[in-house]
């Protein structure tokens, strides 16, 4: 893999002195600059602003001491960072954020080096990273392979090694697809542990702010200064308990509810993973996707389409010709939702909750692949629409459920492709399904993380 140094590797060289932010920002510089125009990135931080910004952070008194002190990282160009364009890959929709975002707020006071805005599928709408005016990035494992999306150039950053972290969305698997994409770390907590205030959103009441990292132990040191109770978020709420040790409830859908579309390598490489979860400590119990599925069929065939018009409307009408055709057409196809079918729809939701609240009494995660297949550029060009929903699959259903999902890479198949698992569970057991994904990466990771700390963001400002 292509994968850099991770935050604890950057941190332990800035704290001993072996290193320091202003060198990390002169490998990023380099990096970012000897790739090009590669669609990784819209906003890059100019080389010597960045090497200033570091030099900055070198200065703060007790700066050694700061819990990110020089990590760089980059921000999904959906969400603000003051001074800064926010263009959701639409130039006549951009404007210069006054503010930033409270979530990267806090990582900016704990020490990290904001590198610049990444690409992303148009208003964040799509799974496949090709949804872009810029330049359409590829995965890192080559063949022409989608690089997935919405959050496609966090994803690329991350892998590319060009920096640790990313801060990026997922509103229906726009952080996992992506990550699973480019082998690596994924990671949608619960809804509203991370103020999503600073957001454009794509669907208010189902947008997650969420990372991008390469270790488990890399997520837990970022999340525990981007988590905290902002009370300017009408849908945040603080973190749930720690997990505590001990044996892990695996379900396991049965194989015949599985979907590959016919990606037989894909099947078999997944399958081996599963035979291989015994052995990672975990008690493997039947479970069925029937409920998630039927809920994630709801995303897109029913009105939660029409949400995206909530902050779009007004663009549409008035810029239709500066939108990308295949996102100009989902959006219109918001138009034709009725107030009955919104409530319908609602109904039928609430209670397929209700059937998945039971099945967590007999296991504490779910398993599944994170993508049944992947596809080239030329093929998702080809048929856009019908290749974003596959590839969504397995991820559309999690924020309409309310649930915490993170993908893990597990290697490839055999023809050299990224392979990744999801493991999800319900709402606020976000540690649980964090040290379940440490445990098959074989990572150690204690009960309890770095810190038990649960600020509000009014008290870390």
């Amino acid at each position: 893999m292509l994968n850099g140094p991770t935050v604890a590797e950057i941190l332990a060289s800035h704290e001993s002195g072996s290193g320091s932010p202003t060198h990390t920002a002169t490998r990023v510089a380099d990096a970012i600059a000897a790739r090009g125009a590669d669609g990784t990135w819209i906003t890059p931080v100019p080389r010597e602003q960045l090497l200033a910004a570091a030099a900055e952070i070198e200065r703060r008194p007790g700066a050694r001491t700061l819990p990110l002190y020089g990590v760089p990282f980059g921000v999904k160009d959906s969400i603000d960072v003051a001074g800064w364009p926010t263009t959701l890959a639409c130039p006549d929709f951009a404007y210069t954020a006054a503010e930033t975002a409270p979530a990267v707020q806090s990582l900016l006071d704990a020490g990290a080096l904001f590198v610049g805005k990444t690409n992303l599928d148009q208003f964040a709408t799509g799974l496949n990273g090709t949804r872009t005016p810029y330049p359409i990035p590829r995965s890192v494992y080559g063949g022409e392979m989608i690089c997935g999306g919405s959050s496609s150039g966090s994803a690329r950053a991350v892998a590319l090694g060009e920096v640790p972290f990313c801060v990026a969305t997922d509103t229906a698997g726009s952080g996992r697809v992506p990550a699973a994409l480019n082998g690596i770390l994924g990671w949608k907590p619960s809804r509203g542990l991370i103020s999503a205030v600073g957001l454009v959103p794509a669907c208010k009441s189902l947008d997650c702010m969420t990372l991008m990292a390469t270790t488990v132990e890399d997520l837990d040191r970022v999340f525990d200064v981007i988590a905290g109770v902002d009370s300017e978020d009408p849908w945040s709420r603080a973190r749930g308990p720690r997990f505590g040790g001990g044996p892990l409830r695996v379900g396991l859908p049965a194989v015949t509810e599985l979907e590959f579309f016919g990606d037989e390598v894909f099947r078999a490489a997944h399958l081996g993973v599963r035979d291989r979860l015994g052995g990672f400590g975990f008690e493997c119990v039947p479970a069925t996707l029937e409920p998630f599925l039927a809920a994630g069929e709801l995303l897109y065939q029913g009105p939660w389409v029409a949400e995206r018009l909530v902050e779009f409307e007004t663009f549409l009408e008035a810029r239709p010709g500066s939108i990308l055709p295949v996102i100009r057409e989902i959006l219109t196809g918001g138009f034709r939702f009725t107030a009955v079918e919104v409530f319908r729809a609602q109904q039928r939701l609430q209670e397929l909750r209700a059937t998945v609240a039971r099945l967590w009494v007999d296991v504490d995660v779910m398993v599944v692949p994170t993508i049944g297949t992947t596809f080239t550029v030329a093929q998702v060009l080809a048929d856009p629409i019908a290749t974003n929903t596959m590839l969504g699959h397995y991820t559309h259903f999690g924020n309409l459920l309310d649930l915490t999902a993170v993908s893990v890479p597990v290697g490839t198949a055999a023809d050299g492709r990224p392979l990744a698992v999801m493991v999800f569970g319900p709402a606020l057991a976000d540690d649980t399904v964090l040290a379940a994904a440490a445990r098959i990466l074989d990572e150690p990771r204690p009960a309890v993380a770095h810190s038990d700390l649960r600020l509000t963001q009014k008290e870390r400002q």
